[in-house]
């Protein structure tokens, strides 16, 4: 494979005439996660922030472990450039990458970086909606909401993409200006394990929609409000929708009461 270089302002002329991926390795800022051959930190350039992935190679060892699972690993940061550019295309509102480098024919050892801008001022919509069981939230926003998250989630599906970590968390809301029903903008993140294809099969996509499931069952919705997001991610009537994804529902149902059981054993520390 061939190596490859992107570098968008401020990064084309803050780094001309330099080896990219030297002066990748020289930045520095607060370590968000670091995991054995990839780091991800925030960084700052001429007062704007930016964060910052670097992979230096995951290990024949890592490789191996995930086909043994029957898993295809990620090997570096060219799987999160390639999933930003095609929800892009899609016209699903994600990060912005400025900087990105891939180089080298050894899969383990491949060195790779991605630097995208900060989406600041933002909130998690995991954090945006925790308080609504005490403190419900405005009808017409929580419906435009749910709208949003939904057309967000079907374009992704359809266009090929499925994010397999597809939970409310990786959603920010763009605070400026503040939201509103009639205006606002969620920007999907954190897609490093995101898998791309021409269509996305029927499983991955069914793991994706039970993931957000579960995330959302804490946030105070009610069945009209799953109901709504299922006409819109389908984009299509109710009386359509119900009957031919009765399966779908069902599943959503299993997956979203086995994850929460899973979570709870998890962070309670004894077994239920």
């Amino acid at each position: 494979m061939r190596d490859e270089l992107m570098l968008a302002p401020p990064f084309d002329s803050l780094w001309a005439g330099q080896d990219a991926f030297v002066a990748v390795d020289r930045l520095e800022g607060p370590i968000f996660r670091e995991l054995d051959g990839r780091r991800t930190f925030r960084t700052e350039v001429a007062g704007r922030g930016y964060f910052v992935k670097i992979h230096h190679g995951v290990g024949w060892g890592e490789i191996v472990k995930n086909l043994v699972s029957l898993r295809l690993p990620v090997l570096g940061a060219g799987n999160e450039w390639r999933a930003i550019r095609r929800l892009e295309a899609l016209g699903v509102d994600t990060m912005r990458a400025v900087a990105y480098g891939r180089r080298g024919v050894n899969p383990a050892r491949e060195h790779s970086f991605i630097v995208t801008e900060e989406l600041a001022p933002t909130i998690s919509l995991e954090d945006f909606c925790r308080d609504w069981p005490t403190q419900p939230s405005a009808p017409a926003l929580k419906r435009a909401l749910i709208r949003r998250v939904a057309e967000m989630a079907g374009r992704m599906h359809r266009g090929g993409v499925n994010h397999r970590d597809f939970y409310i968390c990786h959603f920010l809301l763009h605070l400026d200006p503040a939201p509103r029903a009639d205006a606002l903008k969620l920007s999907l993140i954190d897609l490093h394990r995101a898998q791309i294809r021409s269509t996305t099969p029927r499983r991955w996509r069914d793991k994706d929609l039970a993931s957000l499931y579960f995330s959302a069952l804490e946030i105070g919705l009610t069945k009209r409000d799953f109901l709504r997001f299922l006409r819109d991610y389908f984009a299509r009537p109710l009386r359509e929708v119900l009957p031919a994804e009765r399966s779908l529902i069902e599943h959503l149902q299993r997956e979203g009461a086995r994850l929460q059981l899973r979570y709870l054993r998890k962070f309670s520390g004894t077994a239920l």
